[in-house]
């Protein structure tokens, strides 16, 4: 079970967070991506697909991520459901940075990712804490900095 830090907000167990996901990509896979995805506004956060090249087997993995836009970017972060650790999706795009997205509405993107720099990291944090009042809270619990990823379009 997850532990508890007192005075912060209530976080599921891993087991159910991680169930959670598992339920949203079936949903994305058996519908033909037609639901599980959400296009992120101002003020909440929106779901993408993100297929990525293991960094051991290099056989495509399909992920869903909560994502923001930034102008022509978009981010996210390395939250591992707000376990410990880096997940494996950001280590497989480390060892491979060219991705594909798939948005809400079908729109498809060739991004290249990686991390924010220290100039850009604390802005894209602050525009997700306005669609998230716990993100401090939750990204306290690990004892790793959650990392920021930025996806860039990949020239055609």
């Amino acid at each position: 079970m997850a532990e508890e830090k007192s005075g912060g907000p209530w976080l599921p167990p891993r087991w159910v967070i991680r169930t959670a996901w598992a339920v949203h990509r079936a949903m994305y896979r058996v519908s033909g991506g037609r639901f599980a995805l959400q296009r992120a506004k101002p003020t909440k956060w929106g779901t993408m697909s993100v297929t990525v090249t293991g960094r051991r087997s290099g056989r495509e993995r399909v992920v869903i991520l909560a994502y923001l836009e930034d102008g022509p970017n978009l981010y996210t972060m390395a939250m591992n459901g707000w376990g410990e650790g880096e997940p494996d999706w950001w280590l497989n795009l480390q060892a491979n940075p060219d991705a594909h997205v798939v948005l809400p509405g079908g729109a498809h993107r060739e991004v290249r990712a990686r991390a924010a720099r220290p100039d850009e990291h604390d802005r894209l944090w602050a525009l997700w804490r306005e669609t998230s009042a716990n993100l401090d809270e939750f990204a306290g619990r690990r004892t790793t900095p959650t990392t920021v990823i930025v996806l860039e379009p990949r020239p055609a």
